[in-house]
């Protein structure tokens, strides 16, 4: 059953940038439920966009409900309530029981585990969703994308004879081969090393840039959101607590969740005095200033401190003794206890190498101040 087809929106730019953005995908006030109405919802009136070209990340702790939205929008799942707009036309709504079968909606998939055909080549694998354009043209096709995933000397070869990266490379291939609308990604790094992880992660998006493919990307680490997402959305207990900019996830967190669940750092006790544009937020390591402060708790509260907030500084009169600390190469990252009690994290350059127990100097250094209610 084909939905009515919408106006292709369009995106207000902001003031001196490039021209409108046209709208790919809208997902509206969706929800999903597994085992009926009497069962909490796993994804919980869920509402984004994307513009065309745009790549969003889906990131949050396992069962949060990131990978069920996915198969939503894949037509994988039926809704239980809002509705999907692909570009401008509805595939999936719950009012009217639209519900566009997958091959309909022009979306393409990469798997966990590539879901490669093995009794193929590696061209023949590429082009299997190109089945219905002449030869000639399929040809084409498969050598462009062959040339674009930097496989053009493996073709003729078996999947099982490529490495790892290599056949995620031509899962991505495949899936982009009949140009979606839309292509979709769960976890397609999991069963990687760490360190191919990230390097596929900047040549994915520099792929999907490049084709000007617009991308929702499934994924629990934070790396590979940050590396991948022009816009991010992390998930809690079936909700999108937050879309938006790396940047203003990690600084500007809408909820508890986000500033505890992106990056490191802590809650410290503090009172906040004066208003907008004038608040001062009184801390155990002094007084924090910041004019663009946003939503502040008057009164009693509690201040996101993140390690990068917090300075090495010997001639600091405030002191903190070194709880824990962990390498990272380049750094440590130190957890603190002031001797009031609170605790700090601070990344502190790995030259700096100090002694369990020892005291050191630290100051905050904090360009965004971020302030949530006090828990009893």
């Amino acid at each position: 059953m084909n939905g009515p087809a919408l106006p292709r929106s369009l995106l207000k730019p902001e003031a001196g940038t490039s021209p409108p953005r046209v709208l790919a995908l809208a997902v509206e006030d969706l929800s999903l439920r597994y085992g009926g109405p009497a069962q909490p919802p796993a994804v919980d009136a869920v509402r984004f966009e994307l513009a065309a070209g745009e790549i969003g990340v889906l990131i949050g702790p396992s069962g949060c409900g990131k990978t069920s939205l996915l198969r939503a929008i894949a037509g994988l799942e039926p809704l239980a309530a809002g509705r999907i707009v692909l570009d401008g036309r509805v595939i999936a709504e719950a009012a009217s029981r639209t519900q566009l079968p997958p091959e309909q909606r022009r979306i393409g998939m990469v798997f966990q585990d590539y879901a490669l055909f093995p009794h193929l080549t590696v061209a023949q694998n590429i082009a299997f969703g190109l089945h219905g354009r002449p030869r000639a043209s399929q040809k084409a096709r498969v050598a462009e994308l062959l040339d674009l995933v930097g496989l053009g000397h493996a073709a003729e070869r078996a999947p099982h004879e490529l490495s790892g990266g290599q056949q995620q490379r031509i899962a991505l291939a495949r899936a982009l081969a009949p140009q979606p609308a839309l292509l979709l990604l769960d976890e397609p790094f999991s069963s990687l090393d760490v360190d191919l992880r990230e390097r596929l992660a900047q040549e994915l998006r520099g792929i999907l840039k490049q084709t000007g493919t617009t991308a929702l990307f499934v994924t629990h680490d934070q790396l590979e959101a940050f590396a991948l997402g022009d816009v991010i959305g992390v998930m809690h207990q079936g909700r999108l607590a937050q879309w938006d900019s790396a940047y203003r996830l990690y600084h500007r967190p809408a909820t508890r969740f986000v500033a505890d669940f992106i990056g490191h750092g802590v809650f410290t006790p503090a009172r906040s005095e004066g208003g907008p544009g004038q608040w001062e937020v009184h801390t155990p390591l002094g007084v924090l200033r910041d004019a663009a402060i946003e939503g502040v708790c008057a009164g009693d509260c509690e201040v996101l401190l993140r390690a990068d907030d917090i300075v090495h500084d010997d001639a600091s009169p405030v002191k903190a003794c070194i709880e824990r600390k962990a390498f990272r190469g380049s750094e440590f990252l130190y957890t603190l206890r002031l001797a009031s009690g609170e605790q700090v994290l601070a990344h502190v350059p790995s030259h700096h190498d100090h002694h369990l127990g020892e005291w050191i100097g630290i100051r905050a250094e904090v360009d965004h101040v971020v302030t949530f209610p006090r828990e009893a």
